[in-house]
């Protein structure tokens, strides 16, 4: 055994003074899918709904004098800070984005109570990251890194040592959500050469596999941050260090419409609240169904913290990837009938979802902006041949972002 995996069990036993193991529940809806003996790491059902809490608490106990945390984060490891210093008695301020949903915030506040303040800082989390550093020197304190940071590592591949005693053995995959790489980095480093680990980011957050194309870290031009929770331009240091030998192949990313479907699907058929980044390791298994088959397979589910008021964007985009709702601008002739005329062409199980003129682009026509949802994706080609067969004009602007940013 390693003097890391050694620590790793060290920190997991230590956490048993604070909340018990997550669980490592079979699937059977994913298992029968995919042919494959697929578990979930349910991450979610840690006190503060993500695996956040164990690197904090690791961080935290190995400070034993220290009475002030800072932290900068995008919710879940500000959630797990401020548990702890309510927990352990000690105070902490804590950095995140402007644009971090409200559940987390309010949560963060609940867990921490009077023992910690928030500073909302910044519209990116490398931009609250700068600013809870430059805090931290001004006026002291312990800087807590959300993921660079070799206690915080050691505290999060706590999970690997709970999935192998649980399961009895090592699986033969596991499947790993990447923000900064501190969860992925420490949990491929307590399995080692023993398993084949597989690391998902959003495409609009791939900062492994940027880093892993340069041989370094490097800062992402754009960050996409509707994946808050692995939303991050520019992986960690100290996990890169760990991560620098991963294959390419073993990378994946995957578009942030696409993870809504399974953050849908997870709560329609599991009753599984899952936010966009704990999704996304569950999502990846469509992309590895060869690799899996007959395999054990665990998907670690990052985290559950999950604004209700975001599931109607959620659902929206999830439509939209899985083809079953467009939205077209339909040039149509103003005359009496041909509303009626238009309404008649569409199918059994076509709806409309939104109908709206945006202007009179003649005197003698209107552009109208309309939403269809229908039930499967192959309806809409012969919608559209209906329509072109009837002479109307309309234009799909179902994936031109820059239109549905201001229509849509």
């Amino acid at each position: 055994m390693t003097d890391f995996q050694t620590q790793a069990r060290v920190a997991e036993a230590a956490m048993r003074d604070v909340f018990p193991a997550t669980p490592l529940q079979r699937n059977a809806h994913l298992s029968e899918r995919f042919g494959a003996e697929i578990y979930l790491k349910r991450e979610d059902l840690s006190p503060v709904r993500s695996y956040k809490i164990r690197g904090a608490y690791n961080a935290m106990r190995k400070q034993p004098d220290q009475e002030l945390f800072v932290c900068a984060s995008a919710g879940n490891h500000a959630q797990g800070v401020a548990y702890m210093c309510s927990h352990m008695g000690v105070k902490g301020v804590i950095f995140m984005p402007v644009t971090t949903p409200q559940q987390k915030i309010q949560k963060t506040r609940m867990f921490g109570g009077d023992q910690v303040e928030i500073h909302l800082v910044g519209d990116y989390f490398d931009d609250t990251l700068t600013a809870a550093q430059e805090w931290c020197q001004r006026e002291g304190g312990h800087f807590l890194s959300p993921f660079d940071d070799a206690d915080v590592i050691e505290g999060q591949s706590s999970i690997a040592v709970e999935i192998e005693a649980q399961l009895g053995k090592v699986p033969d995959h596991v499947i790993l959500p990447v923000g900064g790489g501190g969860m992925s980095s420490g949990v491929a480093s307590w399995f080692g050469d023993q398993v084949h680990c597989l690391f998902v980011e959003p495409e609009g957050g791939a900062c492994l596999k940027a880093a892993l194309k340069a041989g370094h870290p490097v800062s992402l031009d754009r960050v996409d941050t509707f994946v808050d929770g692995a939303a991050v331009g520019r992986i960690g240091v100290q996990p890169f260090a760990l991560l620098q030998h991963v294959p390419l192949p073993d990378v994946l990313t995957i578009s942030e419409d696409r993870i809504c479907t399974t953050m849908i699907e997870m709560l329609n058929v599991e009753g599984i609240v899952l936010e966009p980044a704990g999704a996304l390791a569950v999502e990846a298994l469509g992309d590895v169904r060869s690799w899996i088959r007959g395999k054990t397979v665990v998907c670690i589910t990052s985290g559950g913290n999950f604004d209700f008021e975001r599931l109607p964007e959620v659902k929206e985009r999830a439509q939209r990837y899985s083809g079953v709702k467009k939205y077209f601008l339909l040039r149509l002739p103003q005359r009496p009938g041909a509303l009626k005329e238009f309404l008649g062409i569409l199918g059994p199980e076509d709806d409309i979802a939104r109908f709206e003129y945006m202007k009179k682009s003649a005197r003698n026509f209107g552009s109208v902006l309309i939403g269809i949802e229908t039930k499967r994706p192959e309806n809409f080609p012969k919608l559209f041949s209906r329509l072109d067969e009837a002479g109307f004009t309309y234009s799909d602007i179902t994936s031109d972002e820059t239109l549905a940013q201001f229509v849509i």
